[in-house]
């Protein structure tokens, strides 16, 4: 299986940090963020990763090269200045994930002790969310799950962890689930995934699964100064 991580963001809840570094490439007790991710997936048997950039673009070949030292093979997605948003940036790097087979999709800003070889190498439906329990800073939660399916509306609601399995035929029809704008008649066109899951979960094509364990969504200097401490023993 495939995977991209997705690493295109500013940052900007992290600054003054990420003014010079993008936030993934920041260091988390000894190692940049995103190299718990790399790690995580060549333990669970992926060997090719495309890894979305935008600012400070060029550090990201200069910290982790072609991704031997972690036995994978990484390309990289440039959107250019401007990130292309999660849905965006994930049509953009199909190209290089390949127009067939699902691939994984996680999220650089996060720390997590999530077994990615857990995740179901074919999804029944268009994708596979991976739920969490619901932070302080997000409350209402995102998606039900229910019966093993995902859905807009009813509770008890769930956050979604920015850790999934993606067919590429969730991307077939984009522009249905969409509103017109400039971003998405531009080219690349800009966007979220957001309205695309939902789409799909009105169609009953989303599953899920809710994962207890070790999950932090980085957001602020103090937050990783935070979490450095604790998985540095301090």
């Amino acid at each position: 299986m495939r995977a991209l991580i997705l690493a295109a963001g500013r940052g900007e809840r992290m600054r003054p940090l990420t003014d010079t570094t993008p936030k993934p490439l920041l260091q988390l007790a000894g190692k940049p963020l995103i190299g718990y991710h790399l790690e995580r997936l060549a333990a669970a048997g992926v060997r090719y990763v495309v890894i979305n950039t935008a600012h400070r673009a060029e550090q990201f070949p200069e910290a982790l090269g072609d991704g031997a030292r972690w036995g994978l093979r990484i390309c990289y997605s440039y959107e250019g200045a401007t990130p292309l948003e999660t849905g965006g940036g994930m049509l953009h790097a199909l190209p290089l994930l390949g127009s067939d087979e699902p691939f994984i999709a996680i999220s650089a800003d996060l720390y997590t002790d999530f077994d990615y070889a857990a995740l179901p190498a074919r999804p029944a439906g268009l994708a596979h969310l991976v739920m969490v329990d619901n932070p302080p800073y997000h409350a209402e939660g995102d998606f039900a799950l229910r019966g093993g399916l995902l859905h807009c509306a009813g509770a008890p609601r769930l956050t979604f962890g920015s850790i999934g399995v993606y067919r590429p035929a969730l991307f077939d029809h984009w522009r249905a689930a969409l509103d017109a704008s400039p971003d998405t008649q531009r080219q690349p066109p800009r966007f979220k995934l957001v309205p695309l899951l939902l789409a799909a979960m009105r169609a009953g094509q989303i599953s899920g699964e809710h994962y207890a364990g070790r999950w932090h969504n980085l957001g602020t200097p103090q937050e990783l100064a935070a979490l450095d401490a604790q998985l540095r023993g301090r």
